[in-house]
């Protein structure tokens, strides 16, 4: 609820700070005393176009701060602080603040932290709601009625948008579904066409990097095998480095025993034949592990040019190449299969619109009761109310089936008509602006229970009215404030004398300066201003008695 409204220079406000508490609050005050330059602060704080206009003659900028405190955020509020990263603690009050320049633009805060006004006309259905001689928003708004009288008949509502989300999501599906069987059919020949060449050259996993390494190997061997050839034509002809060896040791063999160094000589000559020897097995190893065939090469040049040319041709690596296969199977197995699916989630579709459907269709009912409580809630609030020649009536209809949606296939509008025999029509096109007022009032009699925004404001609800109906509108202001908090601009003693607390707006001059100033009463202003009210502008005493029964009374 609204707990605290600070204003600086705005029009004729230089300066004031209301607080405000639970239960009906009544602001009462001569005819041009500014009581609308309130409610013009207060729009502000909820997003109304900031005007240059309002900023006090004198002042370079003006500024209105409202402070809400809650039990637990409205969930829309919490919503949409979340949405713009706006963290507000439990407990803790949302403070709204605006700024206007006097030579143009404002900004935007909420605790402390800027935003967009945008933002603030987002919240502020759920934090104030305002009634009065020019009232579009709130129940005259036709937007808000279907939730308002689902709220009256306690409706699934809920469960409702989660059978329409889950006929939508399966629509979806099918749909989604029949696309790709078609595009399948319009790719089949290609399709087919492409497996068939991949089929025939059966690319494998790993292909590309095998037949590189036996290709760079191959083309090694032949770079090589030259020189292979020549160092084993030395090794193996009769001139070769190891037949010397061999020949020098045999030779070395006789006489070696004769001198010490010579036996030497020939345990180096025998190391040497073998070292030679091993040399000449590493040499025919290494020719033959080089050793290649020519059209083995060109074999693995070519399988190697038709893997990489197919990849190209399909966008992809050739590693890539059999998960290609496998996808066009399963589009193909999709054609084939297709049908199947379709039926399954054809039969899914029909099973999740009638589910919906019957919802809805037990909603509509639920609506159509609901209604007629609703007209009769409300028109036994009319009489009282100086309404008794006006009727109400909640329209239910059914949409046609494109706009069907999660609130299901019907349409609600709150109509009236103010004359027997008159045509209904909606709220805002035929009252007045007092006939108004009334007929929300008891529209939101009639809705007590479905609760609303945490603050009512009443703009003079009670103009052209008096006596046993402004007694009824107070009796009925002070029952619907009885959980929350409502606020009444009032130009009636007798809903001034229902209010749990009374302030008095008056406009005072000072040469040339004029300003407007707001005071909370006590219980002797609050007898006084009654009075004025009942009298004019002598107070006599007998306005005072008549004040203090006024008072008794409630």
């Amino acid at each position: 609820m609204l707990t605290r409204l600070s204003i600086r220079n705005i029009v004729l406000i230089e300066a004031l700070d209301l607080d405000f508490g639970r239960g009906l609050g009544v602001l009462t005050g001569e005819t041009g005393a500014g009581k609308s330059i309130l409610l013009d602060a207060l729009g502000l704080v909820l997003g109304d176009r900031a005007e240059t206009a309002l900023v006090r003659g004198g002042a370079d900028k003006a500024s209105v701060s409202a402070s809400f405190e809650f039990a637990n955020l409205p969930d829309a509020v919490a919503a949409a602080l979340a949405d713009a990263d706006i963290e507000i603690e439990q407990g803790e009050p949302l403070i709204i603040r605006r700024q206007i320049k006097a030579d143009g633009g404002s900004k935007a805060f909420i605790n402390d932290q800027p935003v967009g006004v945008a933002l603030l006309r987002e919240i502020a259905p759920a934090l104030v709601e305002l009634h009065g001689q020019h009232d579009d928003r709130g129940l005259v708004n036709p937007r808000g009625h279907r939730a308002l009288l689902d709220r009256y008949a306690e409706s699934d509502a809920e469960g409702l948008a989660k059978n329409w989300q889950a006929w939508r999501a399966a629509e979806d599906r099918l749909a989604e579904a029949r696309d790709a069987v078609e595009q399948a059919k319009a790719d089949q020949d290609l399709l087919l066409a492409h497996l068939a060449e991949l089929t025939a050259i059966e690319p494998q996993a790993g292909e590309e990097a095998r037949l590189a390494e036996t290709r760079a190997s191959m083309q090694k061997g032949e770079r090589l095998s030259g020189d292979l050839d020549e160092l084993r034509h030395i090794w193996e002809g009769s001139e070769s480095p190891l037949a010397h060896l061999r020949v020098a040791a045999r030779r070395l063999d006789r006489i070696a025993e004769e001198h010490p160094l010579l036996a030497d000589a020939l345990a180096a000559l025998d190391r040497a034949v073998i070292e030679a020897g091993e040399a000449e097995d590493k040499l025919q190893a290494a020719a033959e592990a080089l050793e290649h065939d020519p059209m083995a090469l060109e074999a693995a040049e070519t399988r190697l040019f038709e893997l990489r040319a197919i990849a190209r041709k399909h966008r992809c690596e050739v590693d890539e190449l059999p998960e290609k296969m496998r996808e066009m199977r399963g589009q193909l197995d999709k054609i084939e299969g297709g049908e199947a699916e379709l039926d399954a989630l054809e039969a899914a579709a029909k099973d999740a619109s009638e589910r919906y459907l019957a919802k809805a269709e037990a909603i509509h009912q639920a609506r159509l009761r609901a209604a007629k409580a609703l007209d009769k809630a409300v028109a036994a609030e009319l009489a009282p109310l100086k309404l008794d020649a006006a009727s109400f009536l909640t329209a239910v209809g059914k949409l046609p089936q494109e706009k069907w949606g999660a609130n299901g296939i019907d349409s609600v509008e709150f109509l009236i008509a103010t004359n027997p025999g008159a045509d209904f029509a909606p709220l805002a096109k035929i009252a007045s602006g007092g006939e108004l007022s009334r007929f929300i009032l008891a529209l939101k009699v009639a809705l007590a229970e479905q609760g609303g925004a945490a603050t009512v404001i009443f703009d003079e609800i009670d103009r052209g009215v008096g006596g046993a109906v402004a007694s009824a509108i107070g009796e009925r202001l002070a029952r619907l404030a009885q959980d929350g908090q409502l606020l009444a601009v009032t130009h009636s003693p007798q809903v001034a004398a229902r209010g749990q607390t009374h302030y008095l707006i008056a406009k005072s001059s000072e040469g040339t300066v004029t300003k407007t100033s707001v005071t909370l009463l006590d219980a002797a202003g609050r007898q006084e201003e009654i009075a004025r009210m009942l009298s004019g502008a002598e107070v006599t005493p007998e306005a005072r008695a008549q004040a203090d029964r006024l008072l008794e009374g409630v």
